[in-house]
């Protein structure tokens, strides 16, 4: 059975956000993706979301959180909602790590229904049973009548049924992708504790009412998925997607952090601008700009008579002015 995501956002101004993880310091991948959420979010006239997602607890570091608030406001990126004030401040609803009792509600409530159970596999032992497993690894639904222990000191997997999603990425056009055969039952909760990717930002887009995401293509797999979950929830109409292409290195590999990539404090230690950082971000992923040099205020510019704006002006209502308090 196909699900279809009918994305009819109508009455809604556009809502995206901006979500790296405090895992290492920003370079220039993130700076694209950057360069699209505020460039396509704000040439919409809508309204654009900062948000940490460190739900990777033994990865994430204070210092790390603290460089992105920086470097955003060096290069002159402020958002709408999820201010740095506010994380500076303490506990935010735009941090990850700060809504695990929301996690933990919502889960609960997936249990009562009887759409999760406990999950004790390692990633080793999954192989062990299914030998390798080109590309992305899929559960073989080992625990899947091991019922739910909420005290249990192991993961938590959500039941999906078979059956592919259909969905509309603004670039990519109409899509089909089958979870159940890409990855199996999804992984919301791993056996050290730590909520997935895949769950909390399904929760979070849900509960701050995004209705736009705006990511590199390496994350489109994840999109039937996170749209089957949302469902789940509750969540009734699904965000519109668009997966922008990705800026790689000399050798065509996507940038990293595990890769060590130069990041944004190396180019500014060299003593590069705001400006000549934001213009070789755009320039890598083929955005027209003039010289070399991007200053933030432009970057709405670069997408206000594209075609991807206006096939978006079509779902979205148009806004002429910038929400209140809205700043680049």
């Amino acid at each position: 059975m196909e699900t279809v995501a009918d994305s009819n956002n109508d009455g809604f101004a556009a809502v995206s956000r901006f979500a790296p993880s405090p895992t290492g310091y920003l370079h220039l991948g993130h700076l694209v993706n950057a360069i699209c959420v505020w460039g396509v979010t704000r040439a919409l006239g809508g309204a654009v979301i900062l948000r940490l997602e460190d739900h990777d607890r033994g990865r994430c570091r204070p210092e790390y959180e603290t460089a992105i608030l920086e470097d955003l406001e060096w290069l002159g990126l402020a958002p709408d909602r999820g201010l740095p004030a506010e994380f500076r401040g303490g506990e935010t609803p735009y941090r990850q790590s700060d809504r695990g009792a929301r996690y933990a509600e919502l889960l609960e409530g997936l249990a009562a229904r009887g759409l999760v159970y406990t999950c004790r596999c390692s990633r080793r032992e999954i192989l062990e049973r299914t030998g390798p497993q080109p590309g992305e690894l899929c559960y073989d639904g080992h625990c899947r009548d091991r019922g739910y222990d909420p005290g249990s000191a192991a993961g938590v997997r959500l039941r999906l049924d078979t059956g592919a999603v259909a969905f509309d990425d603004v670039l990519a056009g109409r899509l089909s992708q089958d979870p159940s055969r890409q990855c199996g039952d999804v992984l919301l909760r791993d056996r050290h504790g730590n909520w997935t990717y895949q769950y909390a930002v399904v929760v979070d887009d849900w509960d701050r009412e995004v209705n736009l995401v705006i990511r590199g293509e390496d994350l489109l797999e994840s999109t039937g998925r996170q749209i089957l979950l949302g469902g789940r929830l509750g969540r009734e109409t699904p965000p519109f997607y668009l997966h922008h292409p990705l800026i790689t290195d000399t050798r065509g590999r996507k940038l990293s952090k595990r890769d060590f990539s130069r990041g944004l404090r190396d180019y500014r230690a060299e003593g590069w601008t705001p400006e000549r950082v934001l213009g070789a971000a755009a320039m890598g992923v083929g955005l027209g700009i003039r010289g070399e040099r991007l200053e933030a205020g432009e970057i709405p510019g670069l997408f206000e008579e594209s075609e991807l704006v206006a096939r978006l002006r079509e779902m979205f209502p148009a806004r002429r002015r910038q929400p209140e308090g809205a700043r680049i």
